[in-house]
C-alpha cells in the first residue's frame, strides 16, 4: 500500500498507528526506566552530541512517544523541567502515567512539531528520537524547532534512519522471511493467526505507512543548516547489530505473539548488544556515517 502523499493524511495516519500502538509499546520494545534505561538514553544523546550532555534547565521533546527519553533524562539530571510532545493521545497518555508512577512532574502537548504552540526561545535542549522521519515538512519543523530554542540552545536527534543503510538492512529482513517458517518450527512456536500474517487488529496494518522519510547526511546537515543552526554534526550508528537485531525482529513478527522461547529472547538481546560494541568501537570510526542503519544530528542555535 502507497504512503499517502497528503500531509494531512500522513499526520492521520500516525496519529491512528501510535493510539494503537501505545497499549503495548514498553512492553514490546522493553522500555526500561531503572539504570539500564538511563544508561541507554545517556549514552545515546552523548553520541548525538558527540560529548558527554551538561544539565539543560528546561527541555523540549518531539514526538516523545512514552517517556523513554524525557524521564530517563530527568531522573539522570540532565534534564530539569520538561515539555513532551506528541500527535498522538494516547501516547502521552502512557506518558502521563509513567511520569506519575516514576514522581515526576512534566507538561504534555498533544500537537505536531511543524506548528509548536509554545513561546518563543523557551528550551535549553530540544531533542527527539525516531521521530524525524514521520513528519511530512521537514523544513518548517527544523524552523519550529530553532524558533523555540534559546540562543545557545541545543538540537539532538536520533534514531532516524539511514537511506543506504535501511536498503542494507533489507537484505537479512528478506532472508529471515525465507527461512522463518524453519525457524518457527525449530522453536515450537506457532505462526501469527496461523498463517504468518499480521491481523486486521493490530497496529502492524498502519506500520509501513507511517515511515514517510529516510536520509543521506548530507540532507540532514542541510535541513539543520537551512533553518538557522550551526555547529551542525552528523553520524551514524548500527551496522551489524541492526542487520542482526533486522533479522531477528522478523522472525519473531512471524511468531504469535508470547510464544518466542525465553532462551531464544536472551540470545536475541544478548547478540544484538554484543555487535553494537562491535559497531561502536571499532565500524562507528571507520565506516561511512551513510551505511549506518540510523543517523544522529546534533547542532546549536547561534
Amino acid at each position: 500500500m502507497p504512503v499517502p502523499a497528503d500531509p494531512a493524511a500522513i499526520r492521520d495516519v500516525n496519529t491512528r498507528y501510535h493510539d494503537i500502538a501505545a497499549r503495548d509499546y514498553d512492553a514490546k520494545w522493553g522500555i526500561d526506566f531503572g539504570p539500564l534505561g538511563r544508561r541507554q538514553v545517556l549514552s545515546k544523546l552523548a553520541r548525538a552530541l558527540g560529548g558527554p550532555p551538561g544539565h539543560y534547565p528546561r527541555a523540549l521533546e518531539i514526538g516523545a512517544g512514552t517517556g523513554y527519553f524525557t524521564l530517563n533524562l530527568m531522573r539522570a539530571g540532565v534534564v530539569g523541567s520538561a515539555v513532551c510532545t506528541d500527535i498522538s493521545p494516547g501516547m502521552l497518555d502512557a506518558l502521563g502515567a509513567n511520569a506519575r508512577r516514576l514522581g515526576l512532574e512534566v507538561e504534555t502537548v498533544v500537537g505536531d512539531a511543524e506548528r509548536l504552540d509554545l513561546h518563543d526561545q523557551s528550551f535549553d535542549l530540544v531533542f527527539g528520537h525516531a521521530v524525524l522521519h514521520h513528519l511530512p515538512d521537514l523544513p518548517t519543523a527544523f524552523a519550529e524547532l530553532h524558533r523555540v530554542l534559546r540562543p545557545g540552545g541545543v538540537l539532538a536527534f536520533a534514531g532516524e534512519p539511514s537511506r543506504e543503510g535501511d536498503r542494507l538492512a533489507a537484505v537479512p529482513k528478506r532472508g529471515a522471511l525465507a527461512v522463518a517458517p524453519l525457524w518457527r518450527a525449530l522453536m515450537r512456536t506457532p505462526a501469527l493467526n496461523g498463517d504468518g500474517e499480521h491481523g486486521c487488529g493490530s497496529d502492524h496494518g498502519m506500520e509501513w505507512l507511517v515511515d514517510v522519510h529516510s536520509f543521506t547526511p548530507a540532507e540532514l546537515g542541510s535541513l539543520a543548516r537551512g533553518a538557522g543552526f550551526e555547529t551542525v554534526r552528523v553520524r551514524g550508528e548500527e551496522l551489524l547489530a541492526s542487520w542482526f537485531g533486522w533479522a531477528n525482529r522478523t522472525l519473531e513478527g512471524s511468531a504469535r505473539a508470547g510464544t518466542v522461547p525465553w532462551l531464544w529472547q536472551r540470545y536475541a538481546y544478548h547478540g544484538y548488544m554484543a555487535l553494537r560494541q562491535v559497531d561502536r568501537r571499532l565500524l562507528e570510526r571507520r565506516l561511512p556515517a551513510e551505511w549506518f542503519y540510523n543517523l544522529l544530528v546534533s547542532a546549536r542555535r547561534p
